[in-house]
């Protein structure tokens, strides 16, 4: 999948960063708020367990004055994705009040609510996070 983010950090240095200092592979995944508030997160992903706190995702955000901090992310696999796809990308709003335009439509909303304003007609998706990757949410 085409999808085109918007990351707080430098993706790269993140992950250098951080497999040589845990020893395993990690990979940025979005950045989303990790509920339906309004401050995102760069959401990494390992496929093990971090030793120490049980969690396969972390999250990078801005804290109190702009603090780097960093938090459990695992709860990202419980949050829905509406995407807009744009000449064959991907776009979404990182949180509640992410007004992000594209062309000649806006996206809304983040994980709270799904707004679109200016050309509507453009397909959309719902994408669920599973494993570290996106992938079609299928209603059961």
């Amino acid at each position: 999948m085409n999808i085109m983010h918007r990351p707080l950090f430098d993706v790269e240095a993140t992950i250098k960063h951080y497999t040589e200092k845990d020893g395993v592979p990690i990979k940025y995944v979005c950045t989303s708020a990790l509920d339906f508030g309004t401050n995102p997160a760069d959401v990494y992903y390992r496929a093990t367990r971090h030793p120490e706190y049980g969690n396969h995702y972390f999250g990078l955000f801005y804290g109190y004055k702009y603090q780097i901090m960093i938090t459990n992310a695992d709860g990202i696999e419980g949050l829905e994705f509406d995407m807009l796809e744009i000449n064959g990308k991907l776009h979404y709003s990182r949180d509640r009040h992410d007004f992000h335009t594209v062309g000649d439509v806006s996206i809304d909303g983040g994980r709270a609510y799904f707004r679109l304003v200016g050309n509507i007609n453009y397909p959309s998706k719902k994408l669920i996070v599973r494993d570290g990757e996106f992938v079609e949410k299928v209603d059961a």
